[in-house]
């Protein structure tokens, strides 16, 4: 029974981790903390590294510390939050910087429906180049306008 438990709680925190990526998009990295994200809407640096990433590293340190308390402290529904966490985080590397951005240079050839309506969701939130009148701010969920021809 208690596998059950673990396996909801993971896809749980998986899901509501979009929903985290979405508010985290809108409200704090194109709000307060602008000046962390603003180099990934207009590089402004040699770096191969963004500003942006310190926000991967925030939700690293919060999927570890869930790892702690788990494997430290005996919380056994840390894990599946952490690893829910993790695996979000995961995806969303794989989606956002690796096929959109192409920070490395594999997926490019990846063009089914879903795909491109990823793509375009991202574009057009990029086509703004300031913090205001952004739009799409989620990663694997994106308006069904967006998979339309």
């Amino acid at each position: 029974m208690q596998t059950l438990y673990w396996i909801l709680i993971f896809l749980a925190v998986f899901c509501a981790m979009e929903f985290m990526a979405w508010f985290t998009h809108k409200y704090v990295m194109h709000g307060f903390l602008w000046s962390l994200h603003k180099d990934h809407h207009h590089k402004d640096h040699d770096s191969w590294f963004e500003r942006n990433d310190a926000f991967f590293i925030f939700y690293a340190i919060v999927s570890m510390t869930c790892f702690y308390f788990w494997s430290y402290e005996n919380v056994w529904w840390c894990l599946p939050i952490g690893l829910g966490i993790m695996a979000y985080g995961i995806a969303y590397f794989v989606v956002h910087d690796i096929f959109i951005h192409q920070r490395f240079k594999i997926l490019r050839n990846a063009n089914n429906w879903y795909a491109k309506g990823v793509r375009r969701a991202h574009k057009m939130h990029h086509k703004h180049l300031g913090k205001d009148h952004g739009e799409c701010f989620g990663m694997l969920i994106v308006p069904f306008k967006y998979f339309k021809r």
